[in-house]
Formats: structure tokens, C-alpha cells, sequence
């Protein structure tokens, strides 16, 4: 199990922050009139840490759990980083935190993030059952000043598009180290670019990779996993894939 503080040495480049990508299980296993419990916890960044890494950058890692309490609340805090990578990790973690639970007014991170961007800062979402509106519209982004950021319109339904006998992204624009076909994947979020963003790789119809600015900053949204079922293991390791997030990293950050 990786780290729940992860972070690597200083380098010379961008500085990421990653949070979500974790979970916890609770299981009932019911043998007669007893009832036996158990509860497990996984986390699923290593492959995009690792490609992240592979392209340069230096990555701080918050599982959900982390995140709900240690993510920046302060624009000091936030201004350390390059470029924030929200996977996996519902608006509800970000919005709703201790004090706001206990009936405190406390900071809005969706609001901050967007501040942060607004002022040449950098941000993107990976996709997932818990990203943009996620798996019965809880991940709820819609309605968030992230909504207002990212380079797609967000739905307020359950926006998973489920694909078991895999759909191969293709290149539609961007730089031209972005391969023009990649790996077949298994799901994804179905979003609508906005006019003004660039659609770098699509599925079928729907954009997979979308960039775009928001204010003195920069976007993107990339609406498959970074991890199973979505991301099979040829897709995860793919030798390309260091070369796409190589692109969106010098796209996004200034």
C-alpha cells in the first residue's frame, strides 16, 4: 500500500498535487444467525504517479481520506504547486469538511481552486466513478466553481459510460507527441467540450482529453481512469502514456 503522505524529492519540475484515488470497503458475511464483518482500504495512483514521474514531475499524493482534512484551504498552501489533479474524489470530500459537518462556515476549496486558476494556476480531473458527476450524479461537480473551470460542461446525472468490449481513444489535435491511437479502454465519463477549449483525443464522439483556459490559467479534463476497470493494465502500461501527460503538463503549466 503506497504511502498516505507520499511525496517525492524536490526536482526541476512541476510540483503536482494528486488527491483521491482511494477507498474503503466494509463487508458483511452473513453465516446463519452470525453476522462476520471486515473492511479494507486501497489506493490506485501508483500507475499515474508513475507516468507522472516518468514526464518530469515532482507528485504529493492525498488519498480521500487525507484530502478531506489536509487539502490546502489557503491560497498560500495552494500557490506551492504547479498543477492540482483531482481522481476519484467527490465534490462532498472538497466542500463538506469537519466544520462545515459540525455546522461551521469553513473555506470552499472548489472556490479556492477556482481563484487559484483564475491567477495562472493549473488543474485537471481524471475521470472516474467519483469525478465529474460520477455514478448517480453524486460526485456532483456541476454544481461547484470547478464547473466553471474545467474545459467541459459537466451533467448533473450519472454521467458513466460503461464500454466491456473496449473503445480505442484517437488523437483529434494537440501537439503531435500525442499518439494518434492508443490502447482500448473500458468506461469513461461521457462530457461536451466547451466551444472555446481544444479536444486533444476522443471516443467515438465524445471528447476523452480536453484542454482550455480559464482566466491566467489552464485546464484539462481527461474522462477515463487512471486505474481498473476503466484502465485495463495495457492502457496503465502503455510506454506512450508518459508522452500524453508530457503534453499536458507543458500545455497547463506556465
Amino acid at each position: 500500500m503506497a504511502s498516505e503522505n507520499r511525496e517525492t524529492d524536490d526536482g526541476d519540475g512541476p510540483r503536482v498535487l494528486l488527491a483521491g484515488e482511494s477507498w474503503q470497503t466494509l463487508s458483511f458475511e452473513i453465516k446463519g444467525r452470525n453476522v462476520l464483518t471486515d473492511s479494507t482500504y486501497e489506493e490506485a495512483g501508483d500507475h499515474l504517479i508513475a507516468a507522472l514521474e516518468a514526464a518530469g514531475a515532482t507528485v504529493d499524493f492525498q488519498p480521500c481520506h487525507v484530502a478531506e482534512t489536509e487539502f490546502p484551504r489557503s491560497r498560500e498552501a495552494l500557490d506551492v504547486y504547479d498543477l492540482v489533479i483531482l481522481s476519484d474524489i467527490g465534490a462532498d470530500t472538497l466542500q463538506i469538511t469537519p466544520r462545515v459537518a459540525a455546522g461551521e462556515t469553513d473555506v470552499d476549496r472548489c472556490r479556492l481552486l477556482e481563484s487559484y486558476v483564475h491567477d495562472g494556476g493549473a488543474v485537471g480531473m481524471i475521470g472516474g466513478y467519483m469525478s465529474f458527476a460520477g455514478v448517480g450524479g453524486q460526485a456532483r461537480y456541476a454544481h461547484t466553481a470547478l464547473a466553471d473551470v474545467l474545459p467541459v460542461h459537466i451533467s448533473s446525472h450519472d454521467d458513466r459510460i460503461e464500454v466491456p468490449g473496449g473503445i480505442a481513444p484517437l488523437r483529434t489535435g494537440g501537439p503531435t507527441s500525442i499518439p494518434d491511437e492508443w490502447p482500448s479502454i473500458l468506461g469513461y465519463n461521457r462530457l461536451e467540450a466547451k466551444s472555446e477549449a481544444d479536444v486533444w483525443a476522443a471516443v467515438g464522439n465524445d471528447p476523452l482529453l480536453v484542454v482550455g483556459e480559464h482566466g491566467n490559467g489552464q485546464a484539462f479534463a481527461f474522462a477515463t481512469d487512471c486505474a481498473p476497470h476503466w484502465a485495463p493494465l495495457e492502457f496503465l502500461e502503455w510506454v506512450r502514456l508518459p508522452d500524453v501527460w508530457e503534453a499536458i503538463i507543458e500545455q497547463v503549466v506556465a
